[in-house]
């Protein structure tokens, strides 16, 4: 008579080797791909000080000791974090056919500047609460241990603004130019203008009543206008004024 073979707990047979349960929970069986699209997750929805090892493990159905696997700690899981928002740039710019330059009457080195800046644009701003980390891990992350992805994205702009002919010197003073608008841009986009939503008058939502008018007229006068966005068109204006800069 036919043995019966009977399955494990965990859906293996009985001999083969148990899977760990560890490796295992709400997301299936666990990679450092899963994890981190866990942990952006968990951020876009709370922001960072709801990220910790313990508190994404729980997300995914595991202990937390199990995440080391995956990040040694927080401050690799930052890390993680940051190479995630590459990654998505990256898959972005690779899925997404590229214009004819020629149609825009632009240099097609520009023009790649243009759709990895614009791209940028749209990547960080779907994930709001992760952008700090886009300044902060660059200060405390040398470049060689920076995420590969992080590294490609360097590479790509490096290689673009040579190809606009500029030596050595000014194409690593023109990156430097061009990322750091890049990322300022973004946090002047994110910053909070509004002090009450629910109001409708303009000062009033601003909280202008709450700036004393003899130490502050013109920062008074001009908030109206900083709260304006200026969106991909002002992205654009301000990194085309830096590559006529370096390029002129």
């Amino acid at each position: 008579m036919a043995r019966e073979r009977v399955a494990t707990d965990d859906g293996s047979e009985p001999g083969a080797p148990a899977r760990r349960a560890s490796d295992r929970g709400h997301y299936g069986r666990l990679s450092r791909e899963r994890v981190l699209a866990a942990a952006l997750e968990l951020v876009d929805r709370e922001g960072l000080s709801a990220l910790s090892m313990r508190r994404l493990g729980a997300e995914l159905g595991v202990e937390a000791m199990a995440l080391y696997r995956y990040a040694e700690g927080k401050d690799a899981l930052l890390d993680g974090l940051v190479e995630a928002l590459y990654l998505e740039l990256e898959q972005r710019l690779e899925a997404a056919p590229q214009e004819d330059p020629q149609a825009g009457g632009q240099e097609p080195w520009r023009a790649g500047l243009h759709r990895i800046a614009r791209t940028a644009y749209d990547v960080f701003l779907a994930h709001p609460q992760a952008v700090p980390l886009l300044t902060t891990r660059m200060l405390a992350v040398p470049l060689a241990r920076r995420p590969l992805a992080v590294l490609r994205e360097h590479e790509r702009v490096l290689a673009l603004l040579e190809g606009a002919g500029l030596d050595e010197t000014r194409t690593a003073a023109a990156f430097e130019a061009v990322t750091a608008w890049l990322l300022g841009y973004l946090s002047a986009e994110l910053r909070p203008m509004v002090d009450n939503p629910d109001e409708s008058d303009p000062a009033f939502r601003l909280g202008l009543h709450r700036m004393p008018p003899q130490d502050l007229p013109t920062l008074r006068r001009v908030a109206p206008a900083l709260a304006d966005r200026g969106g991909p068109d002002g992205l654009a204006a301000g990194l085309d004024a830096l590559l006529d800069r370096f390029t002129r």
